[in-house]
């Protein structure tokens, strides 16, 4: 009995733990230093599901090295590990699934020699319908291990699955709260009179006169806009100055950057979620869209957009309602959708990667950005608009192109468009302040 205490106490150890996602490798540890006392073993180890392959996170025991904690194996070369992953039971190999005849042998084979018919066993990590890795442990003696040794190691990998889990959401949430942090201030930096949007209505290119012009007659309407460019030519831009010609000026203008956020939260951040939608939902979040309600939001690098979140957003644009994360009740939102790709969207139909019906929903009055090269009379203009801007903002200056200055512009190839131009001309502004 006591020693049933023992291991309850422990456990209840390992599930405190499991709740602080920064402390995952002393969950991992504590794990395995309590199961030393529980499965006995020469070599205990957590593998981590990346891909296709299995890495090595933590080793225990006589046998565990630093050649072991740089290991990692082919999960295709191992039906027995397959088998524990896709059973989600733990799998005691026996002399024929060591048998090297198969083809299989053991997943350590290249870093230690362990006897032939050595006790081995793989427990799976599952957790919320996804299979997150293994733990293993081996022997270099002869020998099966017993049922209730077996049935032991599944619950410490109960609790291993879900601290794997928790730490693998809580770096996903810090990483989108990052991006959104830097969203913001950019974001904020735009609210105001941007350099290049607010050009424009000044340029003597044609082809951006023209795309101008198609850009405003679409802003009168609530038809959806999808703008196509190469990175940098400026489709953030473009998309605030049509939220600003619109009706709709004096609502949100939201945006999502589809290729900046993890694919398991890009849902979340559409549609939001209710609390307890996912480990780490400690409470209900409004989406983009709700959040753009009665306004514009604009979807950026949607080329990019998980093919979950393609038929979500199919389903606001053919209904104007969604379903937040996790909520069985539904949201009816008033938003103009404007989207945004680099990606050769009619390419990523035909490769299998984009939807079909979204792309015909999303391509109601496409505007293609010219590229800056393609545009060569706006280079020596816009460059003056955007040092006079960047006068303004910084206070010095102000700068005046030399004709040589021009020239040297004219001939580059600006591969990064204008986003290029206005870091060349920040760069230059910064050696030459006055």
């Amino acid at each position: 009995m006591s020693r049933i205490l023992d291991y309850s106490g422990d456990l209840r150890q390992l599930a405190d733990l499991a709740g602080q996602p920064d402390r995952i490798d002393e969950v991992l540890d504590r794990a395995l230093a309590s199961l030393a006392r529980l499965v006995p073993h020469d070599l205990a180890a957590v593998l981590g599901l990346e891909g296709g392959r299995l890495r090595v996170r933590v080793a225990h025991g006589p046998l565990a090295s630093e050649r072991i904690r740089r290991h990692s194996i082919d999960l295709a070369a191992y039906p027995s590990i397959r088998r524990a992953l896709e059973s989600r039971r733990a799998v005691v190999l026996e002399d024929h699934d060591h048998d090297h005849a198969t083809g299989e042998g053991d997943p350590y084979d290249a870093v230690l020699d362990l006897p032939h018919g050595h006790s081995c066993m793989v427990v799976p990590l599952h957790a919320a319908d996804r299979s997150l890795g293994i733990m293993t442990f081996d022997r270099t003696i002869c020998g099966v291990y017993a049922e209730e040794t077996v049935a032991l190691a599944e619950v410490y990998a109960q609790i291993i699955a879900l601290a794997l889990l928790y730490a693998e959401q809580a770096q996903l949430l810090e990483r989108y709260r990052q991006n959104l942090v830097e969203e913001r201030r950019l974001g904020a930096a735009a609210a105001g009179t941007d350099p290049a949007g607010a050009y424009l209505d000044q340029s003597p290119s044609p082809a951006m006169q023209n795309l101008v012009r198609q850009a405003r007659l679409v802003a009168q309407t609530d038809s959806v806009a999808l703008i196509q460019g190469e990175t940098g030519t400026g489709k953030e831009v473009l998309a605030r100055a049509m939220h600003g010609w619109s009706p709709r000026r004096e609502a949100p203008f939201v945006t999502l950057n589809c290729a900046a956020l993890p694919p398991d939260l890009v849902e979340s951040e559409l549609f939001g979620h209710v609390r307890g939608a996912f480990t780490g939902a400690a409470r209900d979040r409004r989406g983009r869209f709700l959040t753009a309600n009665g306004g514009t939001i604009l979807l950026d690098e949607i080329g990019d957009m998980p093919a979950a979140a393609q038929a979500k957003l199919l389903r606001v644009l053919q209904e104007g309602t969604f379903q937040p994360v996790g909520a069985d009740h539904t949201v009816k939102v008033d938003v103009r959708v404007m989207a945004a790709t680099h990606v050769e969207l009619t390419r990523a139909v035909a490769e299998g990667r984009f939807r079909e019906d979204l792309y015909y929903r999303l391509a109601v009055f496409p505007l293609a950005l010219p590229a800056l090269r393609d545009r060569p009379e706006d280079i020596v203009p816009l460059a003056g608009h955007l040092l006079e801007q960047l006068a303004a903002r910084t206070g010095r200056g102000p700068w005046r192109l030399s004709q040589a200055a021009q020239q040297t512009l004219q001939q580059r190839p600006w591969p990064g468009h204008v986003r290029e131009l206005v870091n060349t001309l920040e760069r230059a502004a910064i050696l030459r302040p006055h």
